[in-house]
């Protein structure tokens, strides 16, 4: 999945921090790879193991790459150059073959991607492509001013829904069906302009925040009513960079410039809980919750919201990063890329949550090996705690053995990936019928693709 939309599938040009700084950095769909982007080009990485960092591949032939976005774990990637900031190139990495690209009138801004759908975010417009033959379905024009490119695709494609702003100064977001070319509806989320927006894997719920990065709102999708409300902090106004959520749709989370990473659990609890013995501190319990009823709205929302199931301190704040949470070698984890081009994989306790244990730290900007300063690995084991469990060693086959659709096993990591998992049409990228079955197409502009 992404690992966020806008905000939180990938980063956008990252603030120089060392002359390899990362200029952009993103998940895949399903957060099984991590894409990041250089002066020099772009690089594809595995997350199949907490102790190796495998490269995919590596490209020195694109200068100043700002966007990069692989289509889960096929070997299709779509990249951005500052060099030609307008235009789209859709490349099979594998083959080192270009299979199309695409301009248009502005920069781009953003990509999403599904099986069924490729978007295209401009600040004022927004392209929505069939990504089986790049065909050009749909332009929506005069969009609010959206200069960060914030837009959400679902990965789920049989609904292909997509999110964006609806203002440019209100937190209103608008649904629009992907597959079927419509608006669905339209949802006042926040007082303030949105700052992220993201889907959970199926498509069926939707978080956002606004750029005040206080409050986080989940939505069910498509109807838009308000199903959870989060509250990251009082004290001070942040920037939300990412926003994700898991798999499984369990868990939320949020990074932002500051040195903490909130992960909420979505649950609700205040319909199951049992009845409670009657004492003094059960009766003012009751007695209080009865008095938001009375209360101003905004002071008994306040009272109401559900604070950080899990946190996460870093070791440094104001630096872009994004977050994911994936599960790696059958255990939760919470993973951190940070602009200065360092991953952090931390061990998230599913039952308890409280400070996740940081268990591994990798370079991304080295060879693609694991970094070696092992000061900076591990933190001080906790005794007994499901958080401080080591990540087990890996039995998983080697890659070259393994079936799916991809290099590192794809989706569901060397299992044959069910018949459901796909659009209608081929998805293989790895023979001569590759999917999308386009041979080499150049120039071209939204709607007139040129082949060779």
């Amino acid at each position: 999945m992404e690992a966020a939309a806008g905000a939180g599938a990938g980063a956008g040009p990252a603030e120089a921090a060392g002359p390899e700084a990362l200029s952009c950095f993103s998940y895949n769909q399903d957060c099984t790879s991590l894409a990041i982007g250089t002066k020099t080009g772009y690089r594809l990485f595995s997350l199949s193991s907490v102790e190796q960092l495998d490269q995919v591949h590596e490209n020195n032939e694109i200068p100043d790459v700002y966007i990069v976005e692989r289509l889960f774990s096929s070997s299709l990637v779509v990249v951005v150059s500052h060099t030609k900031p307008r235009q789209m190139n859709v490349y099979h990495f594998k083959k080192g073959t270009e299979i199309c690209n695409y301009s248009y009138s502005s920069n781009i801004l953003s990509i999403r991607l599904n099986r069924q759908r490729l978007i295209v975010c401009l600040e004022e417009s927004i392209y929505i492509h069939n990504i089986k033959d790049m065909k050009l379905l749909k332009t929506i024009l005069d969009t609010p001013p959206n200069t960060t490119g914030l837009c959400a695709l679902s990965i789920n494609h049989s609904n292909s829904y997509l999110a964006y702003p609806g203002s440019a100064t209100i937190g209103e977001i608008v649904f629009y069906d992907g597959n079927n070319l419509r608006t669905v509806c339209t949802i006042p989320a926040h007082d303030g302009p949105l700052a992220a927006i993201t889907f959970n894997s199926t498509g069926s719920k939707l978080a956002s925040a606004s750029e005040k990065g206080t409050v986080i709102r989940v939505f069910s999708v498509p109807d838009g009513q308000k199903l959870y409300e989060f509250r990251r902090g009082m004290k001070r106004y942040v920037n939300i960079s990412s926003l994700v959520f898991s798999m499984d749709s369990q868990f939320l989370c949020a990074s932002s410039n500051t040195e903490t990473v909130h992960i909420f659990k979505l649950e609700h609890t205040t319909d199951s809980r049992p009845e409670e013995p009657p004492t003094w501190s059960g009766y003012m319990g009751k007695m209080f919750m009865a008095a938001t009823n009375y209360l101003p709205a905004q002071v008994s929302d306040m009272m109401n919201q559900d604070r950080a199931f899990a946190t996460v301190r870093l070791n440094f704040s104001g630096q872009r990063n994004i977050c994911t949470l994936s599960t790696i070698q059958k255990l939760p984890r919470l993973l951190v890329t940070t602009s200065d081009g360092h991953l952090y994989i931390y061990n998230l306790d599913p039952q308890d949550g409280g400070e996740c244990v940081l268990i591994k730290k990798h370079s991304l900007l080295g060879s693609g090996k694991t970094d070696e300063n092992k000061e900076n690995d591990l933190r001080p084991p906790l005794p007994q705690s499901y958080a401080a469990t080591v990540a087990r060693p890996s039995t998983m086959p080697s890659s070259s053995s393994m079936p799916g659709y991809s290099e590192d096993g794809g989706a569901l990591r060397g299992e044959v990936i069910p018949e459901h998992e796909f659009a209608t049409g081929p998805v293989r990228l790895d023979d001569e019928n590759e999917f999308p079955p386009i041979i080499l197409c150049r120039g071209g502009h939204p709607g007139k693709v040129k082949r060779s």
